[in-house]
């Protein structure tokens, strides 16, 4: 008789993460609209893990908490410029992107046309982005924060633990989870406060939750973590 496989919570251990004031922040990667709004240009693929996971509302959820706790929150946005549609290689997805004019800006030094644009922020979440308490770094280019001053952010404010959410899940979410890690930073993931592609043949965001599991300190719901903030 063949032994039922163990489910990856049974073998792998759990660090743990506590939260830890002045030291802990929340980061978001693109809370925009191209990923989280039915006007997106994603939405088609996307739409169903967002509306499953209940996203956008678990995202909400996260920055009201942070913001009621004093948490500092850090938005790692994604934006293309003119310039960057000047490029002469792509991956799979950067093409996939710049073909459908995804985050799309007019220029590094202008918000012409930004307002209510596919790399504007989700409406629902828009006014606890543009909140005193939050710091917008420099855009990410690629997935990960490799392209942006996240990391210098973090640590000129003295953060060295992260709770981490937003989209996509095994894309920029993965790789800022990656990247943050391999610099030095504690990091929990909010495991319904993010979403993924769903493909003919392959679901991203639970190819994620794997990698989340084997890679982060710990990954907790949203109420959970909401739950730590609060107390």
């Amino acid at each position: 008789m063949t032994a039922e496989p163990q489910h990856y919570d049974d073998v792998l251990p759990n660090p743990g993460f506590e939260i830890v004031p002045g030291i802990t922040a929340v980061v978001i990667t693109d809370p925009q609209v191209d990923f989280l709004s039915k006007d997106g240009v994603t939405w088609d693929i996307v739409g169903p893990s967002v509306e499953k996971n209940g996203t956008v509302g678990n995202l909400k959820k996260l920055l009201e908490a942070a913001h009621a706790s004093g948490t500092p929150v850090f938005v790692s946005p994604h934006y293309y410029y003119p310039t960057d549609h000047g490029w002469k290689f792509e991956g799979a997805l950067e093409t996939m992107m710049h073909a459908i004019n995804m985050f799309d800006r007019k220029g590094a030094l202008t918000v012409e046309g930004f307002e209510g644009s596919g790399a504007d922020w989700e409406a629902t979440l828009k006014p606890l982005i543009e909140h005193d308490n939050v710091v917008v770094s420099s855009p990410h280019k690629v997935f990960s924060p490799k392209t942006n001053d996240l990391s210098l952010q973090l640590r000129k404010r003295g953060i060295s633990k992260i709770i981490l959410a937003g989209m996509s899940a095994n894309l920029c979410v993965e790789a800022h989870m990656r990247d943050l890690i391999e610099d030095g930073f504690e990091i929990a993931m909010a495991s319904d406060a993010t979403a993924g592609a769903i493909l003919p043949k392959g679901d991203a965001y639970e190819a994620a939750l794997l990698n989340f599991r084997m890679i982060a300190s710990s990954v907790q719901t949203t109420d959970e973590l909401v739950a730590q903030l609060q107390a």
